[in-house]
């Protein structure tokens, strides 16, 4: 079983920038498919961007352009650069790590931007 570690959530104002990073408790070489959802209050859980083992990356629109998904396997973990934040972007951030036809999911990390 693979645990997911979110860290690197905070407050931060409008345009700023945070980097969060999911440590998985095994090798994530071989995971096809790992990416970052986030869930705003009152919110569903929205797909923010993916990657797979071979460095295909997928981003949700309103994401293009201001985060960057990348993962490091030698050290496995993924990350989420996220600049140009905007108030919009406040919510829970979850890892997701895709296993067969199993979804795993990390606990989560708060991202909260201020105006």
């Amino acid at each position: 079983q693979v645990q997911l570690v979110e860290s690197g959530g905070g407050l931060v104002q409008a345009g700023g920038s945070l980097r969060l990073s999911c440590a998985a408790s095994r090798v994530i070489g071989s995971i096809r498919t790992m990416g970052w959802y986030r869930q705003a209050p009152g919110k569903q859980r929205e797909l923010v961007a993916a990657i797979t083992s071979g460095g295909n990356t997928n981003y949700a629109g309103s994401m293009k352009g201001r985060f960057t998904i990348s993962r490091d396997n030698a050290k496995n973990t993924m990350y989420l650069q996220m600049n140009s934040l905007k108030p919009e972007d406040t919510g829970v951030y979850y890892c997701n790590a895709v296993l067969g036809s199993r979804q795993l999911w990390g606990q989560g990390t708060l991202v909260t931007v201020s105006s």
